[in-house]
């Protein structure tokens, strides 16, 4: 058995190596040549080819998105038990659709291109402060101030009260882990519940003074639809703490991801520098080549043939969505970061009903973000090795010690 092999032979979600956690796309490559499909200790399944990926999302009958189930083992009768399994990403139709149909509305198109000047002043902003030193920190000075006050905005949270969000978002977010420790899990309920707590008052706040919703998420949610179809006061909360976290994490590691990779790649800054309207294109690849979230989950709710294997009835399903976004299958030469991409149908927010209900703006805050970061600072470099945030499911840096660089500012 030859080395990809037996990585593939030995490879298990709930015994990760340090390896495993720096550089994980060795492991996908060898699953998806060797083990596809593969069946885990405990029965479950690991989908690491595209289009596995793609029949799993689309068979939205077959394969659940409801964690009731799975959850329930794993955070018992516990407040992470409550969120995760009222949360818009881990239900099915028709709880899904409503809540989905409320958020979408106050993120059209129209809304999202309107958000664009505060966002770039709040990106110069956060720059004209990094401009003061000569080095920075780039995930808490950056990356992670920038979605925490867009998110904010959505949901009209105070600026003195968002301090805590960052600190809860990574609590609850990190007891998603295949493996969660009892420190996690408890650190996870303190943070569900201080964040319910916080969201009670704040929406008894904007009852007394409402938004307006077509710019207020929170408001949208209260008030609900049209029709007279609202949620109950647990899928209100619930939901604003996914909409907080949701929106917090994989927009953070997304851009700095990109920041991190620009500097690896100096040919292809170079290439950014030069024609920054590539910048759409460059965030596509960003998303593909160091996927936010690389884990999504699903369970069978029938019996299913997949890759030749026959998956039963209630068979928990893990998709590899950072191995299908490089399948060489669907993308030409996948190992190689390119900006110019072109065709880069990438599954970073997934496809078909769960598809992210707000990737137009991670997109958008992504795009300004990283080309405005790189038009004032272009000499920037790293100044130490990155941190990893030390997950699997969503691939991010914890801290990221940069130098501006001479000529920067």
């Amino acid at each position: 058995m030859n080395d990809a092999a037996a990585l593939a032979a030995d490879f298990d979600l709930e015994s990760l190596t340090p390896a495993f956690y720096a550089d994980p796309y060795p492991t996908y490559r060898a699953l998806r040549q060797y083990a596809p499909v593969k069946r885990l200790r405990n029965g479950s399944y690991v989908l690491t080819r595209y289009d596995d990926l793609v029949t799993a999302y689309k068979a939205t009958k077959t394969f659940s998105s409801d964690k009731t189930r799975e959850f329930a083992p794993k955070y018992g009768a516990s407040l992470l038990y409550e969120h995760h399994t009222t949360s818009l990403v881990f239900n099915d139709p028709p709880a899904h659709t409503r809540v989905r149909r409320l958020i979408m509305g106050a993120l059209s198109p129209r809304a999202i291109a309107e958000m664009e000047p505060a966002l770039i002043a709040l990106v110069d902003g956060l720059l004209d402060r990094i401009a003061a030193e000569d080095r920075c920190e780039l995930i808490e000075d950056f990356a992670a101030a920038i979605p925490i006050e867009v998110i904010g905005n959505l949901l009209g949270v105070p600026h003195e009260e968002r301090g805590p969000l960052r600190d809860w978002s990574l609590a609850i977010l990190g007891a998603l882990e295949p493996v969660v420790s009892e420190a996690q899990l408890s650190r996870g309920n303190r943070a569900v519940k201080a964040f319910l707590a916080y969201l009670e008052g704040l929406v008894a706040r904007r009852r007394a003074a409402p938004g307006n919703p077509e710019r207020d998420v929170l408001t949208r949610l209260i008030l609900g639809e049209a029709d007279g179809e609202r949620l109950s006061e647990k899928e209100l909360l619930h939901n604003c703490i996914f909409l907080l976290n949701a929106g917090h994490e994989t927009t953070t590691n997304l851009i700095g991801n990109g920041l991190v990779l620009l500097c690896e790649h100096p040919a292809e800054r170079q290439r950014l520098i030069d024609a920054p309207s590539l910048i759409r294109t460059a965030v596509e690849e960003i998303l593909r080549y160091e996927s936010s979230n690389q884990l999504g989950n699903r369970m069978t709710t029938e019996p299913v043939e997949l890759g030749g294997a026959k998956l039963e009835a209630g068979t928990s399903v893990t998709l590899c969505i950072g191995a299908a976004n490089r399948d060489p299958a669907q993308f030409e030469d996948p190992e190689r970061f390119d900006i110019g991409r072109l065709a880069n149908r990438h599954l970073a927010f997934g496809t078909g009903a769960h598809q992210c209900a707000g990737m137009a703006l991670a997109r958008l805050e992504g795009a300004v973000a990283i080309s405005r970061f790189l038009a004032r600072f272009p000499n920037y470099q790293l100044d130490g090795a990155p941190v990893r945030g030390g997950r699997v499911r969503f691939r991010g840096f914890a801290s990221v010690p940069c130098r501006i660089g001479v000529g920067g500012g």
